[in-house]
């Protein structure tokens, strides 16, 4: 509901007010926090940032009645821009409880003198020392609320009232502590983030991140007045209506991102989505070994809850900075929390749109972080950028309309002070692309197009108009090589997914993994693993890249498990074609000509032809690992399924799937079920150690049923993965024996990752609705 409550409630009729109704004081205060944050980006917090429209006036044009008002907010007007709030009764309640106390409460305007602005700000950062304690646009101290945006969230009659007597109210976000540990260390000043039983989170003036068990506290006091001092006798009465109307005009952040200092490249933390630009997810922490992986055990667990959906597939992988874990729940909350106790420091939910549309299920595979900013995509197509030490927005730009089907689920890359991403959308007939943008604005610096346009190299690849709605998708991270200074990514299918009638050719760059020069994007070189893809067999695993001996000869090796059900080695240097071998059940093509073309023999058909691996592949986004001791790759496996795939004609529809068929098969693809009573011989999962050098499989670790789990290695020894089963595995790296299981009740559709603070191993893996941290026992 974030278009707002009333872009249709133009003044007509007076609704009695909320006393004759049952709301609480408490309840008027949660539906204005429900209206701050879903409604106020339109209509201000005043309810007047619409114009012709005043909702303090308690006069509603399409709202005789509170009946009429509540089922405005549940369900919206059609035919306006008023969308439908899907509010609860008592909720909708709330929000029109708050309503009319904005009647009751109307701002007064500091005895009629009117403020400047910009006189305002020059008091704000001198006179007022507001910055002392206060953050606006990136500058000044996290002691008390950020005020970039704070005339979007409070009243002018709050702001009036917080500047005038800063003690009669201290809201729950502004209050202060001060902490003595039991070493007689003072932290002074802090601002209270969350506390429980056993823990105490803070937040320092510098922005520090500070969790503190109350066993190493001494003395923990919780301020009752604000160290706010008030200003009625400090600015005459021009400077204080100066101060509010510049601190009313503050409706967004206008500041630079915070991008430095770097953190550094540890063991100890877990920086990106694959722990290195590599690819490898392959950690050097080795306090964890196949000897004493079997005394692993829970340390905590944290649950989703709303404002995130719980019963969406958790699919981010964590990343860890300094004893700070963050986290997406689906679709888009983030969470920062202590990595070693759970602990909450904050939450930022983003409200994507209600016109997003997604194939596969409401999800985000993680963040991005560069110096103090997190970076993170949007179920309704959007980049952001985030404080990392308070969750503030920064900036937010557009990579595609929702509405045509783009989404961002990727975790963006940082390479060389850039962000990388692209869009999803590859069911909906997008034009694919993968973009570097500037951590700082946002602003895009290059764009290769992964359907080419017409004029570029590979257009010609695409029948017809045909490249109009090729699909190309970004929905899985990729890697970079800082020595060839390039990036290399993996392509989703082409547009629609199981006709390729309509679109003669090989339809470059779907399928494929594309290795683009770093600092401009132009291509360097291609390899297309399924050319004119018919079986929806997305290209979007992570190339992962190793330097081995080759036939005898140091090698720079891409190692690229690829959906399609083959195992590639490829020079990453020339994209020299070195190997493919299946590392599962595979009928669709029969060899490889001497380019590394798959000889094809599969097809999707209107009567439907029975393609293995199915359209599922023999593995898809959950991520593989490699170790450099094994010298092994370690990839979650579909084993033997296999799906009948039909193809027919359809028309793209922007906003509507654009599949061109379907795949129906034994193994339910993206929400399995409660039980499993499959034959073996519909399919099994497994997690599978392939030897890069030959493609044989040297060991298999079976599961039952099959695994979305991504893997983990690690330089005990030790490789971690899960399954649909509810369980979490430590394996031996070697031969792929059992170390350990944990159950965690859930299935695992995320990749596992391992980090270190004050000295202790830690490995964290999302399951069901919940992110599982384990450690070992002590």
């Amino acid at each position: 509901m974030r278009i707002g409550i009333a872009l249709l409630l133009l003044a007509a009729l007076p609704l009695f007010s909320q006393e004759d109704h049952g709301l609480t004081p408490a309840d008027i205060e949660r539906g204005g926090q429900i209206f701050l944050s879903n409604c106020a980006s339109c209509h201000g917090p005043d309810g007047d940032g619409v114009s012709g429209v005043n909702l303090a006036s308690n006069k509603f044009r399409h709202a005789a009645t509170e009946r009429e008002l509540i089922g405005i907010i549940q369900n919206g007007i059609p035919g306006t821009p008023m969308p439908p709030g899907n509010y609860p009764n008592q909720v909708a309640g709330w929000i029109a409880g708050y309503l009319h106390s904005l009647a009751r409460s109307a701002p007064a305007i500091l005895g009629g003198v009117k403020g400047d602005a910009a006189r305002g700000k020059a008091i704000v950062e001198g006179k007022g020392q507001c910055l002392d304690c206060h953050r606006i646009d990136g500058k000044g101290s996290f002691l008390g609320p950020d005020l970039s945006e704070v005339g979007a969230s409070r009243r002018v009659a709050e702001i009036e009232r917080s500047l005038l007597e800063p003690a009669k109210e201290i809201r729950a976000d502004n209050r202060t502590v001060w902490v003595t540990r039991t070493d007689g260390t003072v932290i002074s000043g802090a601002r209270l983030l969350n506390q429980d039983t056993d823990t105490v989170q803070v937040i320092d003036k510098t922005g520090k991140l500070i969790s503190l068990r109350r066993t190493d506290v001494r003395e923990f006091e919780i301020q009752k007045t604000s160290p706010m001092p008030g200003f009625k006798d400090r600015l005459s009465a021009q400077e204080l209506a100066d101060t509010v109307s510049y601190l009313v005009a503050r409706k967004s952040f206008a500041g630079a991102p915070s991008l430095a200092p770097a953190h550094a490249d540890e063991p100890r933390n877990w920086l990106t989505y694959s722990g290195a630009l590599n690819g490898q997810r392959y950690s050097k922490l080795n306090q964890i070994t196949t000897a004493n992986a079997k005394n692993l055990e829970l340390k905590w667990v944290l649950q989703a809850r709303p404002p995130a959906e719980p019963a969406s597939k958790y699919e981010a992988t964590s990343l860890v900075v300094d004893g700070v874990l963050y986290t997406v729940e689906p679709p888009n909350v983030v969470v920062a929390m202590d990595a070693a106790t759970g602990r909450i420091f904050w939450t930022y939910a983003y409200n994507p749109s209600p016109a997003a549309r997604l194939c596969c299920g409401r999800v985000n595979r993680g963040l991005a972080i560069l110096g103090n900013t997190l970076f993170m995509g949007t179920i309704d197509g959007k980049l952001m950028a985030l404080d990392a030490r308070d969750g503030h927005p920064v900036w937010t730009v557009s990579l595609g309309k929702p509405e045509a089907g783009y989404s961002v689920t990727v975790a963006p890359l940082i390479v060389k002070n850039m962000v990388i991403a692209g869009p999803a959308g590859g069911e909906y007939g997008i034009s694919g692309f993968l973009s570097a943008y500037d951590p700082e604005t946002g602003k895009e610096i290059w764009r290769f197009n992964t359907v080419p346009q017409p004029g570029e190299p590979g257009n010609e690849t695409w029948g017809g108009d045909s490249w109009k709605h090729g699909s190309g998708s970004i929905w899985t991270t990729g890697s970079y090589d800082a020595d060839l200074n390039t990036i290399y990514w993996g392509v989703g299918n082409p547009g629609p997914d199981w006709n390729g009638d309509p679109r003669p050719g090989d339809n470059l760059y779907t399928s494929s993994v594309i290795a683009l020069d770093a600092d401009t994007g132009k291509l360097k070189w291609y390899y297309q693993f399924t050319p004119h893809d018919e079986f929806d067999f997305d290209s979007t695993q992570v190339p992962v890249l190793a330097d081995l001996t080759w036939q005898g000869k140091p090698r720079k090796l891409l190692l690229f498990a690829n959906r399609n059900g083959f195992f590639y080695v490829l020079d990453r240097a020339t994209g020299e074609f070195l190997l493919a071998k299946p590392f599962v059940k595979v009928n669709w093509a029969s060899g490889f000509d001497a380019k590394g073309k798959p000889v094809q023999v599969g097809h999707s058909t209107p009567e439907g032809m029975l393609i293995y691996p199915n359209n599922q592949g023999g593995t898809n986004w959950y991520n593989p690992a490699f170790s450099p001791r094994t010298e092994l790759v370690y990839i979650p496996s579909w084993m033997d399924t296999y799906s009948v795939n039909i193809s027919r004609r359809e028309e793209y529809v922007e906003g509507n799937q654009f599949g061109g068929g379907t795949a129906t098969h034994d193994v339910p693809g993206l929400r399995p079920g409660f039980t499993n009573r499959r034959l073996p011989e519909m399919g099994w999962g497994a997690i599978q150690a392939v030897d890069p050098h030959t493609g044989d499989v040297k060991w298999q670790f079976k599961m039952a049923d099959v695994t979305d789990s991504g893997v983990l290695a690690t330089a005990g020894d030790v490789v971690f993965a899960g399954g649909r089963e509810g369980y979490f595995y430590a394996l031996d790296a070697r031969s792929g024996a059992m170390l350990w299981k944990g159950v965690v009740g859930g299935q695992v559709t995320a990749g596992p990752v391992t980090f270190e603070v004050e000295g202790k191993q830690y490995v964290s893996v999302p399951a069901g609705s919940a992110v599982f941290t384990f450690g070992l026992r002590e």
